[in-house]
């Protein structure tokens, strides 16, 4: 008489490993699918603070860039293509960091 098999049960920490990897995976295609509220608001925060540090005149390209790239996130939000809206929030926020770090880096050089 043949042996019976025992069915193989899962151990505990595949079973937490297999579900943390889906948790994460779902997160990550709801991160892409999403609403870019996140990427728009830094992007928003990161210009005023360009401008707070004197972007207007030591980066004006930069905080034009940075503004006009808003513009068409926003643009695109209302459009609700929401994957381009995020890919252009951060191309702006980008732009808005550059501009305020020249214009802090003019500010420290600046003679008192």
């Amino acid at each position: 008489m043949p042996a019976r098999l025992k069915p193989r049960v899962p151990r505990p920490r595949r079973v937490a490993a297999a579900l943390a990897l889906a948790v994460a995976m779902a997160g990550t295609v709801a991160g892409c699918a999403g609403v870019p509220v996140q990427a728009l608001s830094d992007t928003r925060q990161t210009i005023h603070a360009a401008e707070s540090a004197g972007a207007e005149h030591a980066a004006p390209q930069q905080l034009a860039a940075a503004r006009e790239g808003l513009r068409r996130a926003e643009d695109l939000l209302k459009q609700r293509d929401y994957r381009s809206a995020r890919r252009e929030a951060e191309t702006a926020h980008a732009e808005a960091v550059e501009a305020l770090r020249v214009a802090q880096s003019a500010a420290a050089t600046a003679p008192r």
